[in-house]
């Protein structure tokens, strides 16, 4: 069996009706895994489901609101009554209302932020880890940023909520490696992406990206999935507590 497979894994993906969440999940679906679809949007969710099974994939279709513990519960249950046991966790859904100083963000704003990209993340593996050490082992993958490891000017709080994903995942990895669960986080780049069109649509935010990039270009979603499946494969298998950069090479020469 290849390194990468991932026959008998039930793979739960938040925020994967589009961009990089929308290609890990395709990317673990190819590798045998049965995958749960969730955003927002039913409706989405259920269109990339039904690409997915039309492909020769299994899939199902929840849609939740991870500012809603109640949401994350129904999302856990709903995969777990479909496909059995959690494998692998990909906590990808994040936001980002706000761009600009961090003098000028709204109560509001950076409350919402922290709550969504930490809070869901935090109850996320509290439902699902447990599960998992239960049946002797798994993955939890959090798509964090390099915003998490780089100063920034206008992505205050949000680069905040990614430096903490990235602790939460040396904090689980301690605490449930002896069950055989690894918690890792992928933190990537600029990334051609809906959530990040604000960046690399703006012809001067990309030019000045790109130029400190050795690559001199930024990455696409698949560039994130192909990591993701490694992380929950027995290719990743002695890799916890980790946050894999993927940028270009932007954060050691920019």
């Amino acid at each position: 069996m290849s390194l990468f497979s991932l026959e008998n894994n039930v793979a739960l993906i938040t925020g994967s009706t589009k961009g990089i969440g929308k290609a890990i999940a395709t990317r673990m679906a190819e590798q045998g895994a049965k995958v749960i679809i969730s955003s927002r949007n039913q409706d989405a969710c259920d269109e990339v489901a039904g690409e997915i099974n039309g492909l020769g994939g299994q899939a199902i279709a929840v849609a939740c609101n991870i500012n809603y513990k109640e949401q994350l519960q129904n999302l856990v249950a709903k995969s777990q009554e479909a496909f059995g046991t959690i494998n692998t966790l990909v906590c990808n859904a994040a936001l980002n209302p706000y761009f600009g100083p961090s003098q000028d963000i709204p109560d509001e704003a950076f409350d919402k932020v922290m709550h969504a990209n930490i809070g869901s993340v935090h109850r996320l593996c509290q439902l699902v880890i447990p599960g998992m050490a239960e049946a002797g082992g798994g993955a939890v993958i959090i798509v964090s940023s390099i915003g998490g490891i780089k100063g920034t000017d206008s992505l205050g709080a949000y680069a905040i909520s990614k430096a903490a994903d990235m602790q939460i995942a040396r904090n689980l990895a301690v605490e449930w490696g002896p069950k055989n669960v690894r918690v890792n986080c992928i933190a990537p780049g600029l990334i051609k992406t809906d959530f990040a069109r604000a960046l690399w649509e703006n012809p001067e935010i990309y030019e000045a990206t790109v130029a400190k990039y050795p690559l001199r270009r930024i990455g696409e979603p698949d560039e994130i999935a192909g990591a993701a499946v490694m992380l929950a494969s027995k290719a990743g298998s002695f890799t916890t507590g980790q946050t894999l950069v993927i940028d270009g090479g932007g954060t050691i020469a920019g």
